[in-house]
């Protein structure tokens, strides 16, 4: 099952895609992560909360083109896919089109996943960025780092991520 969601962010796309970056922020603005590690820069460890159900998960950047393209394979039992698309729409307004991949597990995660429930929780969560980064008019750090195949390529923008300093809980 494939679901595909849009909004449009009142920042420049290097902005919206440098924030994008920044996935040790996301607990900040999205619900229901707790945590990300980056121990590498293709590498995040998720740790997240629905329902009262805690998951952690491994997750793979196998494309990233700054200002262009993000994405992502979760590793594991139940792989899932996902990307999202970054596009300019003037000076200071852009698009992020998100799309999510997803074929759920056995019959609890069957209806926990119901293409109806997935299209909600991505269209939130594109809200929530988009209310984050206008909020803040500014990204929280920057990786600018070109990958293909899952493996960065040299002299692409490497630096480190920053890692924010503020609580995450």
């Amino acid at each position: 099952m494939s679901i595909e969601e849009s909004v449009d962010v009142d920042v420049p796309v290097r902005v919206a895609y440098n924030q994008g970056t920044q996935f040790e922020c996301f607990p900040r603005f999205l619900p229901g992560v707790r945590r990300v590690d980056r121990p590498q820069p293709t590498l995040t460890h998720w740790v997240t909360t629905y329902r009262g159900i805690t998951r952690e998960f491994d997750t793979e950047v196998v494309d990233q083109r700054p200002d262009e393209r993000l994405a992502w394979r979760v590793r594991g039992r139940n792989p899932r896919t996902g990307a999202v698309l970054f596009r300019a729409l003037g000076p200071d307004r852009c698009r992020l089109t998100l799309r999510v991949d997803h074929t759920p597990g056995g019959p609890l995660r069957r209806a926990a996943s119901s293409p109806a429930l997935l299209r909600r929780r991505i269209r939130h969560g594109l809200e929530c960025f988009k209310e984050f980064i206008e909020g803040q008019g500014h990204e929280t750090g920057t990786w600018r780092g070109t990958i293909s195949g899952g493996h960065v390529l040299p002299g692409s923008g490497q630096d480190r991520p920053r890692v924010p300093t503020w609580p995450t809980g």
